[in-house]
């Protein structure tokens, strides 16, 4: 199967999501490589990165679950090469 590295950036505004992403995330552990949350006090949002190496209909379907989160925003950064995995 092939796959490809990718960061999704996590962009949250409503702290009320903050379960869900953990859900969603979680779903797709096998996957992850690493992933890092800083909370942004002064603008009271919260920025995740979520670092993943898998099919990229995966990560389309992950992001596209995170966006579609109340208060929340994912996008998505790919490597620019595949890999065989």
């Amino acid at each position: 199967m092939e796959t490809r590295v990718a960061i999704i950036g996590i962009i949250v505004e409503n702290p009320e999501s903050v379960a869900q992403i953990n859900d969603i995330l979680h779903e797709v552990r096998d996957y992850v490589v690493g992933r890092m949350g800083i909370p942004y006090k002064e603008r009271n949002i919260s920025i995740i990165s979520a670092v993943v190496d898998a099919p990229e209909s995966l990560i389309n379907s992950v992001s596209g679950k995170l966006g579609m989160l109340d208060g929340v925003s994912a996008k998505i950064t790919y490597s620019i090469l595949a890999n065989n995995g």
